[in-house]
């Protein structure tokens, strides 16, 4: 049985620029998970398409163009409306210590900003892969402490 996590790391949006994406995604299936990269410039709609499609365990969302406070809401909200609510979600780039709030109150689990470390990343996949195994509320804006500054 393949113990791996499947995870997507996906940028919503116009943005068209991914090597953080790229770092993340790469560190992800460094650290032994099964990770696929959608690419730039995926609407919403498709992002949760290829959620489903990959019976994905968590998404990261990447976004450094300022829509954050849309796009990714909207995708949490598709996600619960196409019964994922279970998939973790977590964020990416540069995204305001003011708007953090909001997203962890819609279901954003942790939001990884410049400087964190890909030991950071597989931490929090780790902790939060074991939590819902366990069964403990997740998708759902649980705060944790994988919420960092």
């Amino acid at each position: 049985m393949d113990d791996r996590l499947r995870i997507i790391i996906a940028k919503p949006g116009l943005d068209g620029h991914d090597r953080g994406a790229k770092v993340v995604a790469r560190a992800l299936r460094d650290a032994g998970h099964e990770v696929i990269y959608t690419g730039l410039r995926r609407t919403p709609e498709e992002i949760v398409r290829t959620v489903i499609d990959e019976d994905a365990d968590f998404l990261g969302l990447s976004s450094l163009s300022g829509a954050h406070n849309y796009l990714i809401p909207k995708i949490i909200e598709l996600l619960i409306e196409s019964d994922c609510g279970d998939v973790i979600v977590f964020a990416g780039g540069i995204i305001p210590e003011k708007d953090r709030s909001d997203l962890f109150s819609k279901g954003v689990r942790a939001i990884f900003g410049p400087g964190t470390s890909s030991v950071q990343m597989s931490e929090f996949v780790e902790t939060a892969s074991k939590r819902k195994v366990e069964s403990l509320p997740v998708g759902c804006g649980e705060e944790t402490d994988w919420q960092w500054n």
